[in-house]
C-alpha cells in the first residue's frame, strides 16, 4: 500500500449504540481517521462514542436533524476531503460489516484498478444461505434495476453499503443532489457512471446477528423503481446524447418507435379482426410483426452496446499519470 495514501473511515450512526464500539475497535492501523456521524440518533450514539471510545483517530460529528444515511455519508465525505484524506471508506455501525476487510476495499483503489469499490455478499453461494429469502429476492430485483439505471452491468448487490472511494472522485460528486435516504448507495452508482468512474465488487460474507435492519426491501421497491427510471433516462441522455453520440444513440429511439408502432398497429387490427370476425390479411400481420421484431433487435443491440461501455479506465489513475507527466516533462 502507498504510504502517502491516507485512509478515512466514515461511520453513519443511527440506532447502533450496541454495536458501534465493536465496529470502531475492529478498525486496523491502515486507517488514519475515523469519522462517526451521529445522524440525530435517538440513542445519542455520538455522545456514547465520545464518552467511551479512547481511540485518538475518532472524531464525532453531529447532525441537528436526521438526514438519512446519504446525508451522513456526504457529511463524512466533505470532512474527509477537507482533512486531505486519499481514500474514504464507508462502514455501517450495526456490526454487519467486518472492519478487517477494509484493506481489501482500498487495495484496488491504491493499485489503480478502481475508483470505487463496494461489497458483494453474493460471491460465495454456500454462505449466502444465511441471508433471509425476502432479502435475496429483493436484492435480485434491485440489482437488475441498478444495472439498467447506473450502467454498471458488472456489479451486484447494489444496496451493499460497504464501500470505498478515491477522494479525487468524491470531489466531483454533487453532494447536494445525492439521495439522502436508502436510495443513496444506488444513486451514488448513477453519479459515478456519469463521471465514467471504474467500480469493482469486493467479495464479502453476509453477517446477521441480533441487529435489526432499518431497511425493509418490500416497502421501498416501488419508490426505488421510480427513482431508477428517473436515473435511467438521465444517464441515457447524458451519456448518449449530451456528451457523446454513437450508433447506439440511434438504435434506442428507433427500436422503441418500431416496437411501439408494431404493438399498437397489431393490437388495433387484432381487435378489429376479432370484432368483425374476419382474419387479418398476411400483409397486415407482417406489417405488425416486422417492426415489432426489428424494434426488439434494435433495443437489444443498444443494451449490448451499453454493457460493453462499462468504464474500465480508473479516472484517478489517469489523472495521476497526466500530472506526473506534466511534472516530469514541463513545457
Amino acid at each position: 500500500m502507498n504510504d502517502k495514501t491516507k485512509v478515512c473511515v466514515v461511520i453513519p450512526c443511527y440506532k447502533v449504540r450496541d454495536h458501534i464500539l465493536g465496529v470502531i475497535k475492529g478498525i486496523g492501523s491502515e486507517v488514519d481517521l475515523i469519522l462517526v456521524i451521529d445522524d440525530a440518533c435517538p440513542e445519542n450514539s455520538g455522545a456514547f462514542v465520545g464518552k467511551n471510545c479512547v481511540d485518538p483517530r475518532v472524531r464525532v460529528l453531529r447532525h441537528a436533524e436526521n438526514q438519512g444515511v446519504g446525508g451522513a455519508v456526504m457529511t463524512g465525505y466533505e470532512t474527509a476531503i477537507d482533512e486531505g484524506m486519499g481514500i474514504i471508506v464507508k462502514v455501517d455501525g450495526d456490526g454487519q460489516m467486518d472492519p478487517a476487510l477494509i484493506p481489501f476495499f482500498i487495495q484496488p483503489i491504491v493499485s489503480g484498478e478502481a475508483d470505487y469499490t463496494k461489497g458483494n455478499r453474493f460471491f460465495d453461494i454456500e454462505k449466502i444461505r444465511a441471508m433471509p429469502a425476502m432479502r435475496l429476492f429483493g436484492n435480485a430485483i434491485l440489482s437488475f434495476m441498478t444495472k439498467l439505471s447506473s450502467g454498471y452491468w458488472n456489479i451486484f448487490d447494489p444496496t451493499n453499503g460497504y464501500t470505498a472511494i478515491h477522494v479525487e472522485i468524491a470531489r466531483h460528486i454533487p453532494f447536494n443532489r445525492v439521495s439522502r435516504r436508502y436510495f443513496f448507495e444506488t444513486d451514488i452508482l448513477f453519479r459515478l457512471n456519469t463521471l465514467r468512474a471504474v467500480v469493482v465488487d469486493v467479495p464479502m460474507d453476509a453477517s446477521y446477528g441480533n441487529e435489526v435492519s432499518n431497511l425493509k426491501i418490500s416497502r421501498i421497491i416501488g419508490e426505488f423503481l421510480l427513482k431508477h427510471c428517473k436515473n435511467f433516462f438521465k444517464r441515457i441522455f447524458y451519456n448518449y446524447y449530451l456528451r457523446d453520440m454513437s450508433l447506439a444513440s440511434l438504435e434506442l429511439p428507433l427500436g422503441v418507435m418500431l416496437f411501439v408502432f408494431g404493438v399498437l398497429f397489431g393490437g388495433y387490427h387484432w381487435l378489429d379482426s376479432a370484432y368483425r370476425q374476419d382474419p387479418a390479411t398476411t400483409g397486415t400481420v407482417m406489417l405488425a410483426t416486422l417492426p415489432t421484431l426489428l424494434g426488439i433487435q434494435f433495443v437489444l443491440a443498444f443494451i449490448s452496446y451499453d454493457i460493453m461501455s462499462v468504464p474500465t479506465h480508473p479516472i484517478h489513475s489517469v489523472k495521476r499519470s497526466i500530472l506526473k507527466s506534466v511534472i516530469e516533462y514541463p513545457k
